[in-house]
């Protein structure tokens, strides 16, 4: 199995097949997921598995550090494993493009913030709104 059913089983949780199966899911998807995506995908190989047990299984692994979730500009939670924690995100809100962000372009802000307000950031995890180039140039030529 992967890595989050062998940590979740050395740390003594049963693992059963729905937790086995969403487990499977998870780390199949690199970076984000929500909720009714691993639902769908679990869903497609077990027909009993129910939203609410995905939705504890994601608590579960939370709170046991594994995952870590966020809310980007449609409001919908999306997980993804806890290793890949520091990392941000420039969304586009025309085409959802996701692009990432190096912590190092956020770190003259953060200073920024800290001896300008005495402010420190958490700067974890976290989604930078906005268009992207595309989505400029689609919107700057002329209709034909």
């Amino acid at each position: 199995m992967g890595q989050l059913s062998d940590t979740l089983r050395e740390r003594g949780y049963r693992l059963t097949l729905q937790r086995e199966l969403i487990l499977t899911a998870l780390e199949a998807v690199p970076g984000h997921i929500a909720v009714e995506d691993v639902y769908e995908r679990v869903h497609a190989q077990f027909k009993q598995v129910n939203i609410s047990t995905v939705y504890r299984t994601l608590e579960l692994l939370e709170q046991e550090g594994l995952l870590t979730h966020t809310h980007f500009h449609d409001r919908v939670a999306k997980w993804h494993r806890a290793e890949e924690a520091k990392h941000h995100h420039l969304i586009c809100e025309r085409c959802d493009a996701e692009q990432d962000l190096d912590l190092a372009i956020l770190q003259p802000l953060a200073n920024e913030l800290t001896d300008r307000f005495g402010f420190t950031p958490n700067l974890t995890h976290f989604a930078i709104m906005g268009l992207c180039r595309r989505c400029q140039e689609m919107s700057a030529k002329p209709v034909e």
